[in-house]
């Protein structure tokens, strides 16, 4: 009987589980079912025509920022010195320090250095593990500001914006090289959004990241980042939700986020004494904050020393000459080349001569490309974005965007409630950035490079993508709209003839531009397929700036100055310097090697940009007077105090920027110190190209004598 009901029990147990079983793989089935139609749905919204071209204009922007990217080697060789040299010790990591030794710093704050030395750690330290981040910045710029406009103004608008930034030329080639700008952007692009955020929804938390994400901005390229400081502010301040009063307790707010983020780490430096940090590089007092406001700042804007024209040298003369008589400030006069630059200021430029004086190199090589870059922009004014020697890196749509960002006002001016429109935060907000960087870059007396004119891509492009959603409703409508959309195209084409006919490149392209953009002009005022002749004139007007952008990948990019153009000064790739320039610096570097260098330093020269490559070859290299050459680094004395501790001894003076004039230190040397006959070091040398070496064993008391 027990046996009966324990076989009983078993077989009930056997059916029960049975029945689970099949419910639970009914349900599975079921629920595989759901997943599967919801991974189609998902695969079929993302497969919308609009989907597409975002997904052709990011595989554009990637292929323009990376294509051919390894010939551009080291690109900007100061900074990739510098990021090998951070990587050697925690110490150097904190300090930013230019040099193994920490004897001075890199010219800019941390986090764009920080970020690449972050790769090098991961992938090795190699060119590409510096400049792809730079690329990868870039396109990630172009698929955010598509995701900002697109939500705010229609996937339309933001495709046409996120186009216009993936062609912009000076855009394409920050992205190409190891500068900061890349970052710089990306991090300005996003407090756009996250204000923009806090705007429509009101949250506190999106207004202080975007206060967060500015003061990361200025911890990449200091004021430049706060140049989006008038627009975000005045945007909250007009378009968010709530009472005035705590609009403005919010905005406070977040301005002290924004103050405590942009200088924890000035201020960490300035907390730190100057004998247990480095020389902070471009001062001339030894303080983040000088550099910040002085030479990174109202500088820039107001004028400086290093500016156009201001750029001070010493007379080329013997260095006997300078051994036999005190190099004081009288005997220094100030000397400019065309441009406002000596012949070393790119790391590609032939060494600066110091013994002979020689006349000046033509200034177009036999392949048609410059000798040296234009460093500065034209004449101040209004007209400077268009001028020759910054528009062909900004202006191609420039008109366009102008024009976009009055339709966008007008739009807003029609309707109610204008200040909960969300088209007006998004004038606001990107319309006014584009309008403080054009006014800022139009009227600096300081230094403006050309690759300057990038940060003014994102706000260009944004009014494009406005300019598309407002033209459609303009021609629709009729009337003395329409002059808007006729004007922009019109003055466009007529902008990027001009620029074809200058730069002598594409003028076969003049012809079928100015037929095209006639068609879809006519096409318009007929009120026929408004939409489908707008894009297609917006992609036409793309052509140029696209073509001019690829110009890049024609050669090395030049790491000091980067431009796009077919004629604009390359660089060297690599080493950023020619083969035969690398072989003499390898041969200096074997003389010192065996003739017992110091640990800390196996060699000290006059400026960054000529230690950058014996950096680079793994070498202890540092400079006396940093960057420009003219920094207060070291003086005699404090030389003579390295040179008796065994942590200096080779100096190399003349390179890059050494007709500034150096400082109190280069001064001494020359003074004080054994030159070294060149055929010492220089097997089969006939010619000198400006470089000496210096030998201060033994000779602190005359260091010491002489630097004061």
């Amino acid at each position: 009987m027990s046996e009966t009901y324990s076989g009983y029990s078993q077989r009930l147990r056997e059916r029960q589980n049975a029945g689970v079983s099949s419910a639970g793989l009914a349900q599975t089935l079921t629920d595989g079912r759901t997943l599967f139609e919801r991974a189609r749905a998902l695969v079929k919204r993302a497969l919308t025509p609009h989907h597409a071209l975002l997904a052709a204009i990011v595989a554009l922007s990637a292929v323009l920022n990376t294509w051919r990217l390894s010939q551009n080697g080291y690109a900007n060789i100061f900074y990739s010195a510098g990021v090998r040299s951070i990587l050697d010790s925690l110490h150097n990591f904190l300090f930013v320090s230019f040099d193994p030794g920490g004897l001075v710093t890199i010219d800019k704050p941390p986090l764009g250095v920080w970020v690449q030395a972050a790769s090098a750690k991961l992938f090795g330290f190699t060119p590409l593990s510096l400049i792809l981040p730079e690329a990868i910045m870039g396109t990630v710029s172009v698929a955010v500001l598509y995701r900002i406009v697109a939500r705010r103004l229609g996937q339309g608008a933001g495709l046409a914006s996120a186009l216009a930034l993936a062609v912009f030329p000076s855009f394409v080639a920050v992205s190409r090289e190891n500068g900061v700008d890349p970052l710089l952007i990306l991090l300005m692009i996003l407090a756009c959004g996250a204000c923009l955020g806090a705007i429509e929804s009101g949250r506190l938390r999106s207004l202080l990241w975007s206060a967060v994400l500015v003061g990361l901005a200025f911890n990449t390229k200091t004021l430049a980042a706060w140049l989006v400081l008038p627009s975000l502010t005045l945007g909250y301040l007009v378009c968010a939700s709530g009472s005035l009063r705590t609009r403005m307790v919010r905005l406070l707010a977040a301005g002290m986020v924004m103050g405590i983020v942009s200088f924890a780490w000035i201020g960490l430096i300035e907390f730190v004494p100057a004998s247990q940090r480095p020389y902070v590089g471009s001062s001339q007092s030894n303080s983040e904050v000088g550099l910040t406001f002085k030479y990174n700042g109202f500088g820039r804007v107001q004028g400086e020393q290093g500016g156009p024209g201001r750029i001070i040298h010493a007379q080329h003369q013997p260095i006997a000459r300078i051994k036999a008589r005190p190099a004081t400030a009288g005997a220094r006069n100030a000397r400019t080349s065309a441009h406002g630059l000596d012949a070393g200021h790119s790391s590609t430029a032939v060494r600066v001569a110091a013994v002979t004086a020689k006349p000046p190199p033509p200034a177009i090589l036999p392949n048609g490309r410059e000798r040296s870059p234009i460093p500065f922009g034209g004449p101040v004014g209004l007209l400077r974005l268009f001028d020759r020697d910054l528009g062909d890196q900004d202006a191609w749509l420039l008109p366009l965007a102008l024009a976009g960002l009055i339709a966008l006002a007008v739009s807003v001016l029609e309707r109610p409630r204008r200040r909960t429109d969300p088209r007006l935060a998004v004038l606001i907000v990107l319309g006014g950035w584009l309008l403080v960087e054009a006014v800022v870059l139009s009227f600096s007396r300081g230094i403006v490079h050309p690759y300057y004119v990038s940060a003014i891509g994102p706000g260009a492009a944004a009014m494009i993508g406005a300019g598309a959603f407002s033209f459609a409703g303009f021609a629709r409508r009729g009337g003395w709209r329409l002059a808007l959309p006729v004007g922009a195209i019109v003055s466009s084409v007529a902008v990027q003839v001009v620029l074809l006919d200058q730069q002598r490149y594409m003028q076969w392209f003049i012809p079928p531009l100015a037929g095209l953009a006639a068609i879809g002009l006519i096409a318009m005022i007929a009120r026929r397929l408004v939409r489908t002749a707008l894009a297609m004139t917006l992609c036409l007007l793309s052509v140029a700036p696209a073509a001019y952008s690829a110009t890049t990948w024609l050669a090395p990019v030049e790491g000091t100055l980067p431009e796009a153009g077919p004629r604009h000064a390359a660089g060297e790739g690599k080493l950023g310097l020619s083969p035969t320039v690398i072989h003499m610096d390898e041969q200096l570097m074997a003389y010192v090697e065996a003739h017992r260098p110091t640990a800390r330093w196996s060699l000290l020269t006059e400026g960054s940009i000529t230690a950058a490559p014996f950096i680079l070859l793994e070498m202890h290299a540092g400079a006396l007077a940093g960057y420009s050459a003219t920094d207060p680094v070291l003086d005699g004395p404090g030389l003579a105090r390295l040179v008796r501790h065994r942590e200096a001894r080779y100096v190399l003076l003349g390179g890059a920027y050494s007709l500034r004039g150096g400082n109190s230190a280069t001064a001494a040397v020359a003074r004080a110190c054994r030159p070294i006959p060149t055929a010492r070091w220089r097997s089969g040398a006939t010619t000198s190209d400006g470089l000496v070496l210096f030998d201060c064993a033994g000779r602190e008391a005359d260091l010491s004598r002489a630097g004061i």
